[in-house]
């Protein structure tokens, strides 16, 4: 494929986009059960589903979220910031879609450690407040969303923020690349997933497991592969999903139904192979394999996941992913007291696969399968609580910031067409 062969791709691309906001369901729902995956990972229980290779491997889903966004952004963002006038609108919305709920978490965190500061006794033989990985210092740097840049030595504060971090400032690289190569844009799309998988291999301890140190060339390298796969190959994949959700057939459905099974079995399959070797730096392709299969929606599990109990998943996958260790450190926190009162040991120091854990890991795999359930329960009910009262309110807020941004400074958002119509009449004007 040439130059010309990939400007033509990504202006199709574009112009399917400026069609109409084509709505990736399916692939949201994905990314709620990922975000429960990764909450199951972290939280320290024994039994078969904690000590499952399959969860203990979950870190990879995160890799699922940047590919899906690159996708997304592209399909979303692509053409208006290569129009070049919706640059700093695209900004003001990810910060707003973002950081109200990074900083509101963080709160929690920082009010509990002035609660331990306040009252020693609920420091019990813990850490001192304020120090190992909620120091003030690393405060900064999480406030800043710069905890995923290596900026900091470890992970601090809300751990899986550095992914956030990682994220936001892909997203500003992203939109600045757009602006300032337009379709030629895909070059440096190209270079970040040639550079990504050697830089990981040769200075990532943990490949693929890259957080605070190298969170961000990971994010960049799954993110540039989800956007090129918008951009070479978004309008034929969204045609056909089109396309097959007008004709359905029997013989449609089953072959996208055994389709779907497979790529979830290809999935599962990695993720319990990969681990912490080598092989898991490739869990972007893995992923933007699955994500060309069930962008069709075509099969029985699509619709499944299309029910309005994933969809609502789906909506809190941010929330789920942004409260869930706050939610499990204080389950933890509740339980040592209740032990203290009734003097039976709830938590404590256990191992799996040689590696020390404290938590709920002491009284065998039905109390650790019982604690994961309700821990599920408390996360998705705090998740949907942070998704009404702060994350939809500050999403209408950037909405209508970035909106006056764009009256103050002449812009305004292209309708579909616009930018094919500017090149076309470019084009007419050069000849």
């Amino acid at each position: 494929m040439n130059q010309n062969d990939m400007v033509a791709r990504i202006r199709a691309a574009h112009r399917n986009a400026a069609k109409g906001n084509v709505r990736l369901e399916t692939l949201d729902s994905w990314r709620g059960i990922c975000a429960l995956l990764v909450a199951i990972m972290h939280f320290p229980v024994s039994g078969p589903i904690g000590e499952s290779p399959f969860v203990r491997n979950a870190y990879l889903f995160v890799d699922y979220f940047f590919v899906l966004s690159g996708f997304v952004i592209a399909h979303g963002y692509g053409a208006k910031l290569a129009d070049g006038v919706d640059y700093m609108r695209f900004v003001i919305l990810r910060i707003g879609r973002i950081y109200p709920l990074h900083i509101a978490v963080l709160a929690l965190f920082v009010a509990f450690e002035a609660l331990r500061w306040a009252v020693p006794a609920l420091a019990g033989n813990g850490t001192m407040p304020f120090t190992d990985g909620n120091s003030p210092s690393e405060l900064l740097t999480s406030l800043a969303l710069l905890n995923g840049l290596g900026f900091d030595s470890r992970l601090a504060w809300n751990g899986p923020s550095w992914s956030i971090s990682a994220e936001l400032w892909t997203y500003i690289l992203f939109g600045g690349l757009v602006v300032l190569l337009g379709r030629r844009c895909w070059i440096a799309l190209v270079a970040a997933i040639i550079a990504g998988p050697p830089v990981l291999y040769l200075f990532s301890p943990d490949y693929m497991d890259a957080t605070w140190n190298l969170g961000f060339v990971r994010c960049v390298y799954g993110f540039s592969l989800g956007a090129l796969l918008y951009y070479v190959a978004g309008a034929s994949l969204l045609s056909a999903k089109a396309d097959q959700a007008a004709r359905p057939t029997v013989g449609t459905v089953a072959g996208a139904t055994a389709s779907e099974l497979a790529a979830i079995v290809m999935v599962a399959a990695f993720v319990v192979v990969a681990g912490g070797n080598a092989v898991s730096i490739a869990a972007p392709f893995v992923f933007a394999l699955a994500l060309c299969i069930f962008v069709h929606e075509g099969g029985i599990i699509s619709r499944l996941l299309g029910t309005r109990l994933f969809l609502w998943l789906g909506a809190l996958s941010y929330g789920i992913y942004m409260v869930h260790i706050f939610v499990q450190a204080r389950m933890i926190n509740v339980a040592g007291i209740v032990e203290r009162i009734v003097g039976v040991e709830l938590i404590g120091v256990f191992e799996i696969n040689g590696q020390g854990f404290y938590g709920f890991g002491l009284n065998g795999p039905l109390f650790g399968t019982l604690m994961t359930a309700l821990m599920i329960a408390m996360v998705v009910a705090v998740a949907a609580i942070a998704h009404l009262l702060i994350e939809k309110p500050f999403q209408r807020l950037s909405r209508k910031l970035a909106d006056t941004h764009a009256r103050r400074n002449g812009a305004t958002r292209p309708v579909a067409g616009d930018v094919e119509a500017r090149a076309l009449l470019a084009a007419r004007a050069a000849a």
